[in-house]
């Protein structure tokens, strides 16, 4: 079967008119996405709630500091309107279908790939939705979680140790109780934002409701938080104050800091990860191990629990 018709398979899956077939095939999904999921040691969303905040930029960079600390490593992109992790990474391709599911593209350091992108018969196509969504935004939102309910149940991750899922912009207030209903026991959601008090506003909110569905909150990565100088490597403050004051009240750990620098954003953009010795990439080194010293600290928690 061509790969361009393949997202046509599914989508001609999920229009069931029948509501026991309806019924039937959500049972399936779900009993065939506990299967993928348990192969997965640890699962992580990289969620904001503010779009422009650099978010998939932290999900690839992050996905890559684990992967080079040795950890088998999956990134899924369920962006399906405007997926960017393949060009990040570097990575460029169609799925390969089995009669078991489709198996992910592999990126730099042996991580593994999925996105909608690799669905698309041309890289400038855009995602046309066909049918009563177009009429309807509600629709709309319905066949998004539909397509990724079967990313999740139809992708071969095989055995890995942290699969890292990049949300959509916004992360709208359907996509994160979804998500948290999808991946069964999701570690928690790793929150991107920068230090401009109107994202910072916005970000308060997404972690309280994020909260209120049941999505532990492991930390917040501080993005653009200034900028260093590419000829002395000086920093410059863009924004007045951190996001010290947003952990504090909302009792959530700072992970991290990351700089503008054009360096990095020169490397997502030819899709080549900085050296392992880029300043950014220590930065993000650093994130990774915080994340896991709290995944592991909450293990050994509720071990003693």
């Amino acid at each position: 079967m061509p790969v361009e018709k393949d997202l046509k398979t599914i989508l001609k899956k999920i229009q069931f008119t029948d509501d026991a077939q309806v019924m039937k095939q959500l049972v399936d999904q779900s009993l065939q996405v506990k299967i993928r999921m348990g192969q997965i040691k640890r699962k992580i969303v990289v969620m904001s709630g503010k779009g422009g905040v650099g978010k998939s930029m932290t999900t690839a960079n992050l996905a890559v500091a684990f992967a080079r600390q040795g950890d088998r490593v999956g990134v899924l992109d369920v962006d399906l309107n405007g997926p960017c992790i393949p060009k990040m990474l570097g990575v460029k391709g169609k799925f390969e279908i089995t009669p078991d599911g489709a198996l992910p593209l592999v990126g730099p350091y042996g991580m593994k790939i999925a996105s909608m992108d690799f669905f698309l018969k041309h890289e400038n196509s855009p995602v046309r939705w066909k049918g009563p969504m177009e009429l309807s935004p509600v629709w709309l939102g319905l066949m998004e979680m539909n397509v990724i309910r079967e990313f999740l149940a139809d992708i071969l991750w095989g055995e890995i140790d942290y699969l890292f899922t990049d949300l959509p912009p916004g992360a709208a207030a359907d996509k994160p109780p979804v998500i948290a209903q999808f991946i069964p026991e999701l570690d928690g959601a790793v929150v991107v934002t920068t230090p401009s008090e109107v994202a910072k506003q916005v970000v308060k909110k997404s972690i309280v409701y994020a909260r209120d569905v049941g999505i532990p909150i492991i930390g917040l990565v501080e993005n653009m938080s200034g900028a260093l100088c590419p000829q002395c490597g000086t920093g410059v403050a863009f924004f007045e104050g951190g996001c010290e004051d947003l952990c504090a009240e909302l009792d959530v750990p700072l992970l991290g800091k990351i700089p503008f620098d054009s360096k990095l954003s020169q490397a997502n953009d030819r899709g080549e990860p900085l050296p392992a010795g880029h300043p950014i990439s220590k930065q993000f080194d650093q994130i990774a191990t915080r994340i896991k010293e709290h995944l592991n600290f909450k293990k050994i928690l509720a071990e003693k629990l």
